[in-house]
């Protein structure tokens, strides 16, 4: 093995990693920032299409700050009705979307740059990228191009982290605790999508620049903080492991688990994720760039350890988890509240909604290791559907804005809120967990690379046709697109069921062997009977292999 000699690990399945320390949470917890940037950036946008100062500089039409209107709010526009006073469905659905299509492609690149250079140079670039799209935002006026444009950088920025943090993340967690550390990226996402909605909430009735520079403004201080920190945190021991690097994987691995290079436990840890990697590799062969991508293609669609069938996996989950809609929520809650008729600061509800997110999100992090990976996204599917068809069925009935019913728009408002927590304590933090552990090394960073970019395309696919489904200048759904939310939710439900393994407690060399054994349904029942370093022959030879430790107890 290049990079130094061949360690020698355990046959003992439950010495494959080292005890958790308080330095791997801190770790962990500061890599989940990343999340911030994704949240904060779908956060802003929704309100910033909603100020008016935003609708004058790309519609034309003015407004008068000072003016009071019968209901007690101040504030109307000049010579057009209020209903009007809005951006144009392709202007929404250019400004939001775009941002999600960079990050498609910045998913694809940060993970196929992450297996060159490492995860933690990648990520900082992304850092740089994502500042260099907000300096363009900024400089623009009412210059759409030049704003479309900063969008789209800053989301190849986004795309880089997003990508590449779940990655990082998920190769340097304890096996105990990855579940709920990988859930703080989505925590992160709330409190992104949060800190967003309160400056918000605070610029949105300037008169001038300030009200959408300001929000712009502010990411500059996620961009710092996260590319600073990372100068200081260790490169991932998998990604040394990969490149052959055995000793400076070795010093990694002992600085992410506060133990001595020379400790057993480093030892055994590492060999075990050594010979997994070489076990993989004689399945997948990297035979070229090319090759390192189609590999990701390979196999039989029913065999569940493929690269084929993980990469739908993957791909599926980060698809299903958008099809939920619950970024239309976040995406466009001010103007579909506004659509409502009886609420007259929707950027209050809006608020509320982000505040249920990030309340409800925490929950997870005891209940992904409670209770596992499935049970928790077939739960949260169930509690979604329900929600999403009553605010529908209301919405069609008592809610409708010519009926002025504030009790049946409070209920809807009531279930949208049960229907985000559903999310967020289930789909909104286990789609990303489940992604990070589903890929073999050799696979992992173009894997998770793919699956995060799957998430950006539907991402993209839901900011584009959205305005067009609710809008009143267009198909004019207005509450009955939660019907479509419900039944896309169903689908939800059903891929989870037939496709999600439970990985819950598994080193990720454990979760490869797990996928490799049983299908998704007996997964949860599965336990490893032996080591990759015994299978490869890591082991010492006066240490029995597992099996015969085995035969000798019966």
């Amino acid at each position: 093995m290049a990079g130094g000699a061949i360690v020698q690990g355990t046959n003992d399945v439950s010495r494959v990693e080292a005890p958790v320390t308080i330095k791997a949470y801190l770790i962990c917890a500061f890599a989940a920032f990343g999340g911030i940037f994704f949240g904060y950036d779908t956060g802003w946008m929704g309100g910033v299409l909603a100020m008016p100062y935003f609708i004058s500089l790309y519609t034309g039409i003015p407004y008068d700050y000072n003016h009071v209107n019968d209901d007690g709010t101040i504030g109307a526009p000049i010579g057009v009705d209020k209903a009007q006073f809005v951006l144009p469905s392709s202007t929404q659905s250019l400004f939001t979307s775009i941002l999600s299509c960079g990050t498609f492609f910045g998913a694809l690149m940060g993970g196929d740059i992450a297996d060159f250079v490492g995860r933690r140079p990648t990520i900082i670039g992304g850092c740089f990228i994502f500042a260099a799209g907000c300096i363009m935002q900024i400089s623009s006026t009412n210059q759409e191009v030049l704003f479309v444009f900063g969008r789209l950088i800053a989301g190849c920025g986004v795309g880089f982290i997003s990508a590449v943090v779940i990655l990082y993340m998920s190769e340097i967690a304890p096996k105990k605790v990855r579940g709920a550390m990988v859930s703080g990226y989505q925590f992160c996402i709330t409190i992104g999508i949060l800190l967003a909605n309160c400056v918000v909430y605070a610029t949105q009735n300037r008169s001038d620049t300030g009200s959408y520079r300001i929000p712009i403004g502010v990411q500059f201080l996620w961009a710092l903080i996260l590319g600073t920190g990372l100068f200081i945190l260790p490169e991932s021991p998998r990604f040394y492991v990969k490149k052959g690097k055995i000793a400076q994987a070795a010093k990694a691995l002992a600085f992410v688990r506060g133990q001595p290079e020379d400790s057993d436990y480093i030892k055994d840890e590492l060999a075990e994720i050594v010979a997994n990697h070489e076990f993989e590799s004689k399945h997948i062969p990297q035979t070229s760039y090319v090759g390192s991508w189609t590999a990701c293609f390979k196999g039989s669609i029913t065999h569940g350890n493929s690269s084929l069938r993980r990469t739908i996996l993957g791909t599926g989950l980060q698809c299903m988890q958008q099809l939920t809609g619950i970024n239309f929520v976040f995406y466009f809650g001010p103007p579909f509240f506004k659509q409502l008729g009886t609420i007259s600061n929707p950027f209050l509800i809006s608020l509320i909604t982000t505040l249920v997110n990030v309340l409800s999100t925490p929950f997870s992090f005891y209940t992904i290791e409670r209770f596992g990976r499935r049970k928790l996204l077939l739960a949260g599917a169930s509690g979604m559907i329900i929600s999403q068809f009553i605010v529908a069925s209301i919405g069609v009935t008592q809610g409708r804005e010519e009926v002025h019913n504030t009790k049946a728009v409070s209920a809807m408002i009531a279930f949208i809120c049960i229907n985000i927590a559903c999310f967020a304590m289930t789909w909104g933090p286990t789609a990303w967990v489940v992604v990070g552990e589903a890929f073999p090394l050799p696979i992992r960073s173009r894997g998770v690379g793919i699956s995060t970019a799957s998430n950006w395309f539907w991402n993209t696919i839901i900011a584009v046709i959205t305005p067009y489904l609710v809008n009143t200048d267009e198909a004019n759904l207005g509450p009955r697109v939660f019907f479509l939310w419900g039944s896309l939710a169903c689908l939800s439900l059903t891929f989870a069921y037939f496709l999600v393994p439970e990985l819950k407690g598994l080193s990720l060399e454990q979760a490869d062997m797990c996928m490799q054994e049983v299908s998704p349904r007996h997964s949860a029942k599965w336990k490893p009977s032996h080591t990759f370093a015994a299978e490869m022959h890591h082991v010492a030879d006066d240490k029995p292999l597992a099996k015969e430790v085995v035969e000798e107890t019966v």
